[in-house]
């Protein structure tokens, strides 16, 4: 049951994702470059962050 709800899923995002496509045209490239370049920036501050908490964390006096 579980894999036919995981299909079904799927199908639905496979749907959204070609109505999407048809919707903005020529601009598809533009809107999926957006999109990837805003996770990248996310998942880049985020390990920043994370490095910087370790630093800190491990330095003898806790001033990086």
């Amino acid at each position: 049951m579980t894999k036919l709800l995981r299909l079904a899923g799927l199908a639905i995002v496979l749907v959204v994702s070609l109505l999407f496509a048809v919707f903005v045209g020529d601009q598809g490239p533009w809107y999926f470059a957006w999109v990837i370049g805003t996770v990248m920036i996310i998942l880049i501050s985020g390990a920043g962050a994370i490095m910087l908490d370790a630093q800190s964390s491990l330095s003898a006096d806790g001033d990086i």
